[in-house]
């Protein structure tokens, strides 16, 4: 374990699994909210032209969006050990879901993120030293810049929120990722994710063949993941673009 001191904070570094954990710091000068969230549009528009493939939206999830992923952060049960909760967000971007996530949780609870981008990772260590929401709970939140699939899966979470773009990677990968996601969720615990609504039938409609088999494929295996383990569907119009909320428990937990 590295400890690296940068004014004005103290973080540390481990590097066995990639994790940045940091503790409370002092902060310099803050950026205003309306100029912080222009510029997270900026890194957002510039990042998805960049690796559209895993970056998926043109914009940060909007708030009405970040509320309903959030859902199961805020109306849970306490956590498989009887005691604080394990949650995992997964894809968290700049952030903007996970002031929803952080806004609800409860004494004891641990936040975990995933974040494999670079330029996001760098934003979200910007914002757990100054943002004035995420900084009073920055020392029980873990930024892991890594892959998802990369998370051990000893000890299981009891929320996971996941804002990746399933639909823009291969069948097979969303089929492994599905797996994974459900090794890392501890029994009865659940997984909320989005999609845009219609995405697949708008992107079809402009797309040649293989995209097109591939849209089906994803669609197919989303629909049949979702009639056996989905407990809550929420639609959130007020989001560009709307989108559909799934929160699903799986049966054989």
């Amino acid at each position: 374990m590295d400890y690296i001191r940068r004014p004005p904070g103290l973080i540390r570094v481990s590097r066995r699994n990639l994790a940045v954990r940091y503790r409370a710091a002092a902060v310099g000068p803050k950026m205003g909210p309306m100029r912080q969230q222009w510029a997270d549009y900026w890194m957002f528009l510039r990042e998805f032209r960049r690796t559209f493939e895993s970056t998926g939206a043109v914009l940060p999830s909007g708030p009405a969006l970040g509320h309903a992923l959030a859902h199961f952060v805020r109306e849970g049960a306490s956590g498989s050990n009887g005691g604080g909760r394990r949650i995992l967000e997964v894809g968290p971007g700049t952030g903007a879901v996970t002031g929803h996530i952080v806004r609800a949780l409860r004494p004891g609870d641990e936040l975990e993120l995933v974040e494999r981008n670079d330029d996001f990772v760098d934003r979200l260590r910007d914002r757990l030293q100054s943002d004035e929401m995420l900084r009073p709970s920055a020392d029980r939140i873990t930024l892991h810049h890594a892959g998802v699939e990369e998370l051990p899966e000893d000890r299981p979470f009891d929320v996971i929120v996941s804002g990746l773009p399933l639909n823009n990677f291969s069948i097979a990968f969303v089929d492994e990722l599905l797996g994974k996601l459900g090794r890392l969720l501890a029994p009865g615990g659940t997984l909320s994710f989005f999609e845009y609504v219609a995405i697949r039938h708008m992107k079809a409609s402009l797309s040649r063949r293989a995209e097109r088999e591939r849209l089906r494929g994803i669609g197919q295996l989303l629909d049949n993941f979702l009639r056996e383990h989905e407990i809550r569907r929420d639609r959130v119009l007020v989001n560009l673009p709307p989108a559909w909320v799934h929160h699903v428990r799986l049966k054989s937990k």
